[in-house]
């Protein structure tokens, strides 16, 4: 399959490798340009290209770019065929994105809010697991304890198209519904890096609080500004 991932951090650099090493057509964009893109994103095959040729003539392409700024991308999807498969690995975070009131106080679940941003249907995917854990814990199919990764999207073809690139990471796919309810798998909640299996997933999904989780994350600012000078996580016990 031919796969562009935009953006070359830590989620979206994992994904590059993975997917390299799973035997697929794989290019890299990064706003940046090209000569961001380490090197070690590239040693399984990748490519990396200009942001601006990085979206044409491809099957899937994955966005693993700071929640928000997808709208920075719509021209680039103007003529990218209805077909191609769009997956948003973003999350919201206020302390780090900025508080984005359509999102908080207008209570619009954020990939729905990325899909408007970017102008097409996207699926949400790879969001709900640490970067770490992306690199180190995938596994084969089949292999006991394998993780499993929650995505939610209104195409089924998309979705099975992005359940298949999970599986590729070494990572059990869960359908976990539409875009609408994607919510489910952000962060704070049951479901986010706790590293459930295909098995505990389900529970796990349906025990979410969304009101909240949310109040949670959004007060994450405060807790910071609370700690003293020293957190006592940062000093020895030796």
């Amino acid at each position: 399959m031919k796969i562009t991932v935009v953006g070359a951090g830590a989620i979206g650099g994992n994904l590059a490798h993975k997917l390299s090493l799973a035997g697929h057509d794989v290019q890299v964009a990064d706003a940046r340009g090209p000569e961001a893109v380490a090197a070690e994103v590239l040693e399984a095959g990748a490519r990396a290209v200009a942001l601006d040729e990085s979206v044409q003539g491809r099957d899937a392409i994955v966005l693993s770019i700071p929640f928000g700024v997808a709208g920075k991308l719509a021209d680039l999807f103007v003529n990218v065929p209805a077909e191609t498969v769009v997956i948003d690995t973003s999350n919201h975070y206020p302390h780090l994105n900025g508080r984005i009131e359509a999102v908080g106080d207008g209570g619009k679940v954020e990939s729905v809010y990325t899909s408007e941003l970017l102008g097409r249907p996207v699926v949400k995917a790879w969001n709900a697991a640490l970067a770490e854990t992306q690199r180190a814990r995938g596994v084969p199919a089949g292999t006991p304890g394998r993780i499993a990764i929650p995505l939610a999207g209104d195409s089924e073809e998309a979705k099975k198209v992005a359940m298949s690139l999970v599986d590729d990471t070494g990572f059990d796919p869960y359908d976990a519904g539409v875009l609408a309810d994607s919510w489910r798998q952000l962060p704070m909640g049951p479901t986010y890096c706790t590293e459930r299996t295909l098995d505990e997933l389900p529970a796990a999904l349906a025990a979410v609080h969304r009101v909240k989780d949310t109040a949670v994350r959004e007060s994450v600012n405060d807790r910071f500004a609370d700690l003293p000078p020293t957190p006592p996580w940062t000093t020895s016990s030796r």
